[in-house]
């Protein structure tokens, strides 16, 4: 949805969740993780300068390169998903990570999507929607985009991933996932793609309208 809203009003798209991913696929493929999940948390706070992330306009896609590769398919596995949440909880992560999301808004025209983004990336942003839908729904939309790529997981295994993440996001001491006191509310369980497009569209609309009073 974020990704479409730019692309119509002719803003950057900046996925700050591909980002994280990114960094717990570079922990994976240098072993910094455990078999339980858990991450060398200070190896890779000694990592993070060398790892660079960015993105790159391919078409209609956006990919996210890690160090110059391109890895938007491997950080979408749900073996990453697994284990994004832990990496996503060391301070030093989101620190560097934040600094790198500021550093990409300076100019502005930008839409930004991720878990903390109106409450500590850009809390003065100019408009921030919450959107949310049950768990149950987000881990059916998460199965089908798994599966179409052609992964085999159950839909069980994505709806415990989707739960985990969401407990470990809305429970950690840094940065915790949380709606902004000036955000707008949005439940799409029920809505198609079109319906939430028009929806997040006709909120820019009104509010560019309000800034230009």
């Amino acid at each position: 949805m974020a990704r479409q809203l730019a692309s119509t009003i002719g803003y950057r798209y900046i996925d700050s969740g591909a980002m994280y991913r990114a960094v717990t696929l570079w922990a994976m493929r240098h072993g910094l993780m455990s078999q339980g999940g858990t991450p060398d948390v200070v190896a890779i706070e000694a990592a993070l300068p060398g790892i660079k992330i960015d993105f790159k306009v391919d078409g209609p896609r956006q990919l996210t390169t890690l160090n110059g590769e391109v890895v938007e398919d491997e950080i979408r596995s749900l073996e990453v998903s697994n284990c994004v949440s832990p990496i996503a909880a060391i301070p030093q992560v989101r620190h560097a990570l934040v600094r790198m999301q500021q550093a990409m808004g300076e100019s502005k025209g930008i839409v930004m999507d991720g878990r903390d983004i109106g409450t500590v990336v850009f809390p003065q942003a100019e408009m921030k929607v919450f959107c949310d839908a049950s768990a149950e729904r987000r881990a059916e939309r998460r199965y089908k985009e798994l599966t179409d790529k052609g992964e085999k997981v159950t839909y069980e295994e994505v709806l415990d991933n989707v739960r985990t993440r969401d407990h470990i996001d809305e429970t950690r001491d840094e940065s915790p996932l949380r709606c902004a006191d000036d955000a707008v509310r949005l439940d799409n369980s029920a809505m198609t793609i079109d319906e939430q497009n028009r929806w997040l569209l006709d909120l820019y609309n009104s509010r560019i309208a309000q800034l230009n009073r």
